[in-house]
């Protein structure tokens, strides 16, 4: 039997000393309510502009990367665990009662990177695996989903490059149909005696191959950490954020908002460590002639992840077409800085305009965070979903004319 989380049915077990239907790594409920009643009262901390309302939307434990389903009945979650979640859509403020854990008896490692094809088709980016469920919304209750494998265990990368830093995959289907892949590098910055065995192998790139796996090949190089991808659906070009150089100061050097409108371009990683910054270790080396520089240098380590270009028609006119962005918030700066949702807007000819942000209050006044935000993704209605990886939470934001 699938394993749902329903959040009066737990918490009437737990009145009654009843054992409660909770489903691995899920918290008791009475917490849960506690954590809702909480996440609640802070959202009233949250600046966005006028017009817009955000409320809770569902408790996701690590909640990271959000994925809606193309026939609008499903949300699912990855996370850095074991777990992926999924959830039917709520269309109004309501906090979603129910969630379940998607494919329970697959067994997952870091199940982060979540993309759906047009066909309903889930794909699942692991930290070095990758599986596709068809019909997805149709299944996301059955435990026993029949998953297909697309990339093996242990094929996406060597195992022996396996590490604990830059593993979060993101992915997205590109207008050709085909499978794109973020492969971060295992490293702050790469070794010299590493750096061409990583750039055969597609470490710290953006891969792409056909759905089943094959004809795989490097679709764009030089890229350190992306944890946030899409396709601007006016022209198909590829844009991604980037996770720049630690421990070069405060402000140095900025993270990355990035344009890839061709295959083969290269974004400068490791010669730099971010924009036009170079990096200490490779400072006496020449870089490729023809690096392309970020559309928009981010403040430096605010830690931009996902990112979404937002195609609804419930925001108003001068969103339409423009990029959400959320940033994580740093760890290793003096004055925290991040820990918001960004908006960066489009010139006419398709490159970026000016960016700003759109909701913060995740920061306290003393550079602590209540909450941290990871990525963004677009409800059938056109209300945003933003995840929040600290409180394995998801928030809405919507808009309704002031």
């Amino acid at each position: 039997m699938p394993r749902p989380l329903r959040l009066m049915a737990v918490l009437a077990a737990s009145l009654i000393g009843a054992a409660a239907p909770v489903a691995s790594a899920i918290k008791p409920i009475t917490a849960q309510v506690d954590q809702a009643k909480l996440l609640q009262r802070n959202l009233s901390k949250i600046k966005l502009p006028p017009g817009f309302e955000i409320t809770l939307y569902a408790i996701a434990p690590g909640a990271r990367t959000i994925a809606v389903g193309p026939q609008g009945k499903i949300v699912l979650v990855g996370t850095l665990g074991a777990a992926v979640y999924a959830l039917p859509v709520q269309p109004g403020p309501e906090l979603v009662s129910e969630i379940w854990r998607f494919a329970d008896l697959t067994p997952m490692k870091m199940p982060h990177g979540l993309c759906f094809a047009k066909d309903g088709t889930l794909f699942i980016a692991e930290q070095n695996q990758i599986l596709a469920f068809a019909n997805a919304e149709e299944h996301y209750n059955d435990p026993a989903v029949w998953a297909k494998t697309v990339v093996a265990q242990g094929a996406l990368i060597p195992r022996e490059v396996e590490s604990d830093v830059h593993s979060a995959r993101v992915c997205r289907i590109g207008p050709d149909g085909k499978l794109y892949v973020a492969i971060g590098e295992p490293y702050n910055v790469p070794p010299k005696d590493k750096e061409a065995e990583f750039v055969r192998l597609g470490v710290g790139a953006i891969i792409r191959m056909d759905r089943d796996g094959q004809n795989r090949e490097i679709y764009a190089s030089g890229i350190r950490n992306s944890v946030g991808l899409d396709f601007n659906p006016a022209d198909g070009t590829l844009w991604f954020t980037d996770n720049q150089v630690d421990m070069m100061g405060d402000d140095i050097p900025p993270g990355e908002l990035n344009r890839a409108t061709k295959a083969g371009q290269n974004f400068g990683f490791p010669w730099y460590g971010g924009g036009h910054t170079r990096t200490n270790e490779y400072m006496d080396e020449t870089p490729p002639a023809d690096v392309v520089f970020p559309e928009i240098e981010m403040v430096a380590h605010a830690a931009d992840l996902g990112m979404i270009f937002y195609t609804g028609a419930q925001f108003p006119k001068e969103y339409r077409g423009g990029i959400f962005s959320a940033q994580h918030g740093s760890w290793n700066r003096t004055v925290p800085i991040g820990a918001r949702v960004m908006f960066t807007s489009l010139k006419p000819d398709g490159t970026a305009d000016k960016t700003a942000p759109f909701a913060e209050g995740w920061r306290e006044p003393d550079g602590s965070y209540w909450g941290r935000p990871v990525d963004v993704a677009e409800l059938p209605d056109g209300s945003l979903l933003v995840s929040d990886d600290k409180n394995g939470a998801l928030y809405r934001i919507a808009y309704k004319a002031p």
